[in-house]
This record gives C-alpha cells, sequence and structure tokens, in this order.
C-alpha cells in the first residue's frame, strides 16, 4: 500500500449512527470466563442506544453476567463499502413502563417466535469506516 492509499476513511460519530438508523442487521459480541461468542440480531436504533429483543437463553444468559458488549453492522455497494462498531452496556429492560412504550417501536422478530424480553445497549463509542472498492491491492 502507498503512502497516500488509506485502508478506510473514517466516519464521525454522526454519520455512523446514520448507518446504525437505517440498517436493522447486526452481530452482538459477548464474552463471559473469556469465552467469547457472536450473535446474529436484528435490532432498532433509538434515541442514542441499540434495542433488541431475546428470549432466556446463552445470549440472554451471558449479558446479565457480562454487560460490556461490541455490536457491528457493515453494509456492501456496487464500489463502496462500511463498518460500523459499537461498545456499550447491556441492560435487560424490567420496568413494565419501558417495557410498554418499546413495544410501541417497530422492533419485531425476523423468526415467527415471541421474543418478550428487550435489552438496551447504551454505546461508550462508535467508529465507523467507509471502503472504496474496486481497485486492485498492491502485491509484494
Amino acid at each position: 500500500m502507498t503512502s497516500d492509499q488509506q485502508p478506510g476513511i473514517p466516519m464521525s460519530e454522526d454519520e455512523a449512527w446514520k448507518f446504525l438508523e437505517h440498517t436493522h442487521f447486526g452481530r452482538l459480541a459477548l464474552s463471559v470466563a473469556n469465552e467469547p461468542d457472536i450473535f446474529p440480531i436484528n435490532y432498532l436504533a433509538h434515541d442514542g442506544t441499540v434495542l433488541i429483543r431475546t428470549n432466556p437463553g446463552t445470549k440472554l444468559a451471558t449479558l446479565t453476567v457480562n454487560s460490556s458488549v461490541a455490536f457491528e453492522i457493515d453494509g456492501l455497494a456496487e464500489s463502496a463499502a462500511w463498518s460500523v462498531v459499537l461498545r456499550g452496556t447491556a441492560r435487560v429492560i424490567e420496568s413494565q413502563t419501558e417495557i410498554d412504550e418499546l413495544n410501541e417501536l417497530p422492533l419485531s422478530p425476523w423468526l415467527q417466535t415471541l421474543k418478550y424480553t428487550f435489552v438496551e445497549i447504551t454505546p461508550s463509542s462508535v467508529r465507523g469506516m467507509r471502503f472504496k472498492l474496486g481497485t486492485e491491492p498492491e502485491r509484494y
């Protein structure tokens, strides 16, 4: 790679949030007892947070043991790609008032299963990169 080529162009935090707001599928990375795991999920970016719905199981159990998470989305177009990574803290929503409010939002499971547990991810950092496609990488 020559010195004038960059592997990617950083996004501003506002740009990264626009991608988060217009995408609805991502990957949630969790870790407990030094064992990382990653889960594909649909989500909703809402009021500066990321919301997901889930059921009891590995994902929910892991979140309650270690609330530090990473969340990533990617996109690909004909001549460009992008990636956004959010790091933050997950919290299971337990207040019925909050649950009633969240039930009004357009966050439905893709699979025909009922998912009653809402999880909110509050970010500590959000970063994004854009990548230009279609150029041949330099060979060494």
